[in-house]
């Protein structure tokens, strides 16, 4: 394996995501990205699918008479955009979340902004009941594009150890 990348077979190779157990080290920092900017469609569609009725989302007039003058993006969003945009880094090869923690939502997001992200790891440690998978916590951090800081959490998830698991199938 090299870089992202297996030999499957002689000239063919795939590619491959994510950390095992053995490769989270407490103090690393991981840097996810891309970025991702949030248009005012993935703000009215994700407030409506998890039928948050709160006006000041997808009402600009309502919206207009807040403190902020134009519709806020859903902090729900918020939270699964930096948590989808860590998968690929830090839970490809989890068997499951275990929690979030400590959610702080610091900073206004609106449509235009682009959010980029990054994790640190806080803990780790092998599971006590299942010796094939270990237990990772890791602090995300999103800023915005000028560097605010919009949004803090903690997440522990069950990760599979390398060579476990249909991860490395």
């Amino acid at each position: 394996m090299r870089d992202g990348v297996i030999e499957v077979s002689p000239g063919r190779f795939r590619e491959t995501f994510g950390r095992s157990f053995e490769d989270f080290v407490v103090g690393h920092i991981y840097e996810h990205r891309p970025g991702r900017t949030i248009t005012d469609t993935d703000n009215v569609w994700f407030t409506l699918l998890t039928m948050n009725t709160h006006p000041a989302h997808f009402d600009y007039e309502f919206a207009k008479k807040t403190e902020f003058g134009k519709p806020l993006v859903c902090s729900p969003f918020t939270v699964a955009l930096m948590v989808g945009m860590s998968v690929s880094d830090v839970s490809q090869k989890a068997v499951a979340n275990l929690g979030w923690d400590n959610i702080r939502l610091t900073h206004p997001v609106f449509a235009g902004d682009t959010l980029y992200a990054e994790s640190e790891v806080l803990e780790k440690r092998e599971s006590k009941s299942r010796p094939e998978q270990g237990i990772v916590t890791v602090r995300t951090t999103g800023r915005n594009q000028h560097g605010d800081i919009v949004c803090t959490f903690s997440r522990t998830m069950l990760i599979w150890k390398r060579g476990c698991g249909p991860v490395d199938d």
